[in-house]
Parts: C-alpha cells; sequence; structure tokens
C-alpha cells in the first residue's frame, strides 16, 4: 500500500492513481462527483471489497467529501447552503443504517484548548439534545422527535483515560442505536484545511492522521453502526512544502512556457523526497494556517446546523 498521511479517501484514491500511474478507475472503487453550486463541490468514494480496501488503506463503506470554497468569507447564506448540503448527506448515511426514530449519541472527540483539534468539542455547544426533554419532559417536545445525546470526552492527555474507554461506557449504559463522531482530520493538502468535510459510515481511528494512532471507534469494537464526520485542520510540513513547490513550478512555467525537466517535476509527487530530507531533522511538524480559528468557528457552524438539520 502506497504511504498516505491523509485521512480523506478522495485524496487517497487520487493518490494511489498518481503513485501507479493509472488512467481508469481503480477495482473495488467507485467515484461519483456533483457539483452543489460554484462554491460547493461533493466527491462520494465507495470501497466494495478487499482490493480497494488494500488499495488505499480504507475499510469497506461510503465517504462522502463535501468542498467549499471561500469558507473565510463565507456569508449567512452560504453557511446555510452549506449546512443544508452536510444535512442531506448526513441524513441518507444514518437512514440507511438506523430508523427515523432510533436514538443516537454524539462524540465530539479532540481537544477545545488546541484550535486544530477543537472542531468536535465546539459543535459540541451547539448540538439540540432531546434525550433528557423525551425521558423527563415528554410533553413539552414532537412525539415523533428522534432522542439524540451529546458529549465531548476530552482527550487522554486531559482525563487520563482512552476516548473509546469513555465512549464504550456510555454505550453500554444509554443502548444508543447510532454514534456520530466528530473529529479534526489531516489532509494531503493546504487547499484542504477547514474548507472540506468528510461523512464516513466506518467508524474513525483518533489521532491515525496525525501518527498519534488510538483505538479504533467502530461498529466492530462499539456493536454499533458509527458515523464519522471530520473536516481536516493540518498538514505536515511535507506536504506544505510539496505544494508550494508544486505553484513555483506552475508559476516558471508559466514565465518559460515549457520546460521538460520542470514539467517531469510537476507530474510527479514529490512527497516521500521532501519528508525523507525533513524526518533526519525532526523538520516534518504538522502545521495549520494562521486563520485557524477563524475557519474552524466558520466550520463548526456548519457542522452544528448540519447535524441539527439531519437528525
Amino acid at each position: 500500500m502506497y504511504n498516505f498521511r491523509t485521512d480523506l479517501a478522495d485524496e487517497r484514491q487520487d493518490l494511489y492513481k498518481k503513485a501507479n500511474k493509472l488512467d481508469d478507475s481503480i477495482d473495488g472503487i467507485d467515484v461519483e462527483n456533483n457539483q452543489v453550486n460554484e462554491n460547493i463541490k461533493i466527491t462520494k468514494v465507495k470501497i466494495t471489497n478487499e482490493n480497494g480496501e488494500q488499495a488505499i488503506g480504507k475499510p469497506m463503506g461510503n465517504y462522502i467529501t463535501i468542498d467549499i470554497k471561500n469558507i473565510k468569507i463565507v456569508d449567512e447564506d452560504e453557511i446555510q447552503k452549506s449546512s443544508e448540503t452536510v444535512a442531506n448527506e448526513l441524513k441518507g448515511l444514518i437512514d440507511k443504517h438506523i430508523n427515523s426514530k432510533d436514538e443516537i449519541l454524539i462524540v465530539g472527540l479532540g481537544n477545545v484548548y488546541v484550535t486544530p483539534d477543537s472542531l468536535g468539542p465546539k459543535v459540541i455547544n451547539d448540538i439540540e439534545v432531546t434525550r433528557h426533554i423525551i425521558k423527563y419532559l415528554p410533553q413539552y417536545i414532537d412525539e415523533n422527535a428522534r432522542s439524540v445525546s451529546a458529549v465531548s470526552p476530552g482527550v487522554l492527555g486531559t482525563t487520563g483515560i482512552e476516548t473509546s474507554e469513555i465512549i464504550e461506557g456510555i454505550v453500554e449504559k444509554t443502548h444508543p442505536k447510532l454514534l456520530l463522531v466528530i473529529d479534526n482530520l489531516a489532509s494531503r493538502s493546504i487547499e484542504r484545511i477547514s474548507k472540506t468535510i468528510q461523512i464516513a459510515d466506518t467508524g474513525i481511528v483518533p489521532g491515525a492522521g496525525v501518527g498519534n494512532t488510538r483505538k479504533e471507534i467502530s461498529q466492530k469494537t462499539l456493536g454499533i453502526p458509527v458515523i464519522a464526520l471530520g473536516v481536516p485542520s493540518v498538514v505536515e510540513s511535507a506536504v506544505m512544502v510539496n505544494d508550494c513547490l508544486d505553484l513555483f513550478i506552475e508559476k516558471l512555467q508559466d514565465e518559460a512556457k515549457s520546460n521538460d525537466y520542470l514539467n517531469k517535476l510537476k507530474e510527479q509527487d514529490n512527497y516521500e523526497e521532501i519528508k525523507e530530507a525533513l524526518l533526519p531533522k525532526e523538520y516534518n511538524m504538522i502545521v495549520t494556517p494562521k486563520e485557524i480559528d477563524d475557519l474552524v468557528e466558520n466550520m463548526s457552524s456548519i457542522v452544528a446546523r448540519g447535524i441539527n438539520l439531519a437528525v
């Protein structure tokens, strides 16, 4: 399997095709694209067999990627449109696994005190929870309302408890029919930081994108369907250098019109060579943009609204 450092399924299949010089689709992977409007694009990747799993290192299932342009200057109408897009795709996945009134537990992973890792806790603050109302004050809520509970369990460094252990305990005591997990992800493109949302029905391995892998959270480990909703907020410095190199080559190509060496350099993925050069001196850092506060705030609003609309 090709060495990926990204949580996004569509990036993984693109990188695999580039690394293996494939023009056709990958056996075991179906891809569908849909342009919602000039700012919102949806890519659906479905892994259907073991060959697809082995090719890009993701389990069989559905992966929906929503790309949103101009998120830094997005207005209220665009936030609402993006939220509705998230809601439609999320509801479609939820409906495949449970009935309309089945209880859902929403878990926001991450550290609220570290901005690039704070999406989960921030979203949880805006989730409309109903479990307690249905249980104690049913007369004040629609009889068709779904039971929704939400929790942000913190991180191992502050709790001393593995996140998976906390979730397992809650699931065992409250018996939800489906778990929805929110987390920050890693990407292989600087253009996708806090501009992309991935929804997958295969669960999640927290920390995998930044090399800090924790215990898997999935139907296999919990016994109930797990949908993961994630937003990339960091890249490796090797990714940033590789992307900047591509942009630099494009500029030289535009000015020079043609150059066989530059054309060849642009066609190949230089990530591995750059990473090898950075690793010995421990320069391969995980990086995030200076506007990450605003980006996370906008994206948390989109995600929270989308979830509330869907559930």
